[in-house]
């Protein structure tokens, strides 16, 4: 692994208007010295995996809370499959059931991060599993 700083890109999709969370994670993963582009809210499955592709990102990260995940994990998992992103750490946050957790990963995503999840967990699941291009 070289010392480039791992980039991530975390954004909100469809119609969720919660960002808080999504804000909070951004600025806790720059802390502990990732390069962190937040995207928004009201982003789409294309415009989120081209952000990824055109800023060479090595990370994605999904905030959900509007209860759409599961509709909305399996179509960023196709686009990601369609640009060849097999490299990119997909993983999500949020506040679902726990339940959910399972079909997601079946859906693709490396790792489920419920609210509440502890900062130190996230960044050391990121760093020990990110596969950082060289």
């Amino acid at each position: 692994m070289s010392d480039k700083k791992i980039k991530v890109i975390i954004s909100k999709i469809g119609l969720d208007g919660h960002d808080r969370g999504a804000k909070v994670v951004a600025n806790l993963l720059r802390k502990a010295g990732m390069e962190v582009i937040y995207l928004g809210m009201f982003q789409t499955v294309e415009g989120i995996v081209k952000a990824v592709v055109d800023e060479d990102a090595d990370v994605i990260g999904i905030s959900y809370l509007s209860g759409e995940h599961l509709m909305f994990t399996p179509l960023v998992k196709a686009e990601m499959e369609k640009w060849g992103l097999d490299d990119v750490l997909f993983v999500v946050g949020g506040s679902f059931p726990p339940e959910d957790i399972p079909p997601m990963i079946e859906m693709g995503v490396d790792k489920v991060f419920r609210g509440g999840t502890l900062t130190d967990d996230m960044v050391a699941y990121i760093k020990a599993n990110v596969r950082q291009k060289e």
